[in-house]
């Protein structure tokens, strides 16, 4: 009896002890994950790299623990696999892990990222549907703008179709008299006394008589004017064409006037000018356009350089290097810069991120105050010298003063 207890014990204590083991191997696996790979790689999509999951069925763990620990080692000796990888993704490098991590670093990453891969995916949260506003107590959770006929006053409604059916009505009436009218006033304005007035030309032109628009032909051939079978006659230009011609004399001398004597219109490059400022203004108040301006300044407190500080080694160190040295991505510490140097454009660069370098849009896992205090940190760096810092890229920044 007391050896079975003792085989009891003995069980539960290597149960115990190898699901700690596991669930050890499953929070460091995590924690690497977060310190090292997240800021280029996802579980279930895109990003910098590859989607992980069920890398473990994809490769190899041997495979993944050389990748991992050197990459471009692999795509200099030719890996199919390796090279693939280099070239779907921009040639962007992943950086050498050979010194940072182990191979059982490595596997815990890999049990982690297993397990994810394994777990049911998150349901996706629908949204409830709209309630349409109730017209008369104006309640509910659509908002809607302008102005709905519908919601008037049933009195008010009737009122206006009535009033809008009698004015196309007495629209008609008065169409149909002119037509009934117009023989009467053709032959009021055939007389030879009113044939030169403006009104008979209108009511010529309505009656169907073109002469005033296209003119009046006349056989009147120009003497030694036809040439092989063809001949000119004296005709005048169709009053139509010295019409068009008269009004673009005016219009130009209008558009003279109005442009380059009193400056009373803008021209197009003025008026470009005033449409970019309304287009910024318009979008300064929207936080996920990339055109909207900031004026944000450096910060300098204690606090707020920490909290960058941090952020900075969780997010950004896997490519800018701990002391912000560069390794895929560039030194941040010198003078030069690829996307500009103050503070505004670094807060772009890191919210928006640039898809084509293989910076990573940080929008949706920052909030505004920390990417502010994480580009804050980025500027304390500047002439901090580390070791091993890359080569300047980019041009060089000259603050503004």
């Amino acid at each position: 009896m007391k050896t079975l207890k003792k085989l009891l014990l003995a069980a539960a204590a290597v149960a115990f002890f190898g699901a700690s083991e596991a669930w050890a191997q499953q929070v460091d696996g995590k924690a690497i994950f977060e310190a090292n790979c997240k800021a280029c790689h996802s579980i279930t999509e895109d990003v910098v790299g590859p989607a992980l999951k069920d890398v473990d069925k994809r490769r190899d763990q041997k495979w993944i623990n050389s990748f991992v620990k050197n990459s471009q080692k692999m795509v200099q000796a030719g890996d199919k696999d390796a090279v693939a990888l280099f070239e779907k993704f921009n040639k962007v490098p992943m950086p050498s892990f050979e010194s940072a991590l182990k191979d059982a670093d490595i596997e815990a990453v890999v049990a982690y990222i297993k397990t994810e891969s394994e777990a049911p995916a998150k349901a996706e949260v629908v949204a409830p549907p709209t309630t349409p506003a109730d017209p008369k107590t104006g309640t509910g959770n659509e908002v809607k703008s302008g102005f709905n006929f519908k919601s008037l006053p049933a009195h008010i409604f009737i009122g206006i179709v009535i009033a809008v059916f009698l004015l196309a009505l007495v629209v008609i009436v008065l169409i149909m008299t002119f037509v009934s009218a117009l023989p009467v006033l053709g032959s009021f304005y055939n007389r030879p006394e009113n044939q030169n007035l403006a009104m008979a030309k209108v009511v010529g032109l309505l009656r169907g008589e073109t002469k005033s628009i296209v003119g009046e032909h006349k056989d009147i051939l120009i003497e030694d004017h036809s040439y092989d079978g063809i001949h000119e006659f004296d005709n005048d230009l169709p009053p139509w064409w010295k019409y068009s011609f008269y009004a673009t004399i005016i219009f130009g001398i209008a558009y003279l006037l109005h442009y380059h004597v009193f400056y009373t219109g803008k021209l197009q490059d003025a008026e470009y000018q005033v449409e970019m400022e309304q287009a910024a203004l318009l979008s300064a108040n929207e936080v996920s356009d990339p055109n909207a301006k900031t004026d944000f300044k450096v910060l300098t407190e204690a606090s707020a350089i920490e909290s960058g500080k941090t952020i900075y080694a969780q997010n950004c160190a896997a490519c800018h290097g701990k002391a912000g040295e560069g390794t895929v991505g560039p030194n941040l510490t010198d003078e030069f810069w690829l996307h500009g140097g103050d503070v505004n454009d670094i807060f772009h660069t890191i919210k928006f991120g640039v898809t084509s370098k293989g910076m990573v849009a940080w929008d949706k896992k920052l909030n505004k105050d920390q990417i502010l205090e994480v580009s804050s940190y980025i500027l304390s760096l500047q002439g901090s010298k580390p070791a091993n810092g890359k080569a300047p890229q980019g041009e060089k920044y000259e603050p503004k003063k």
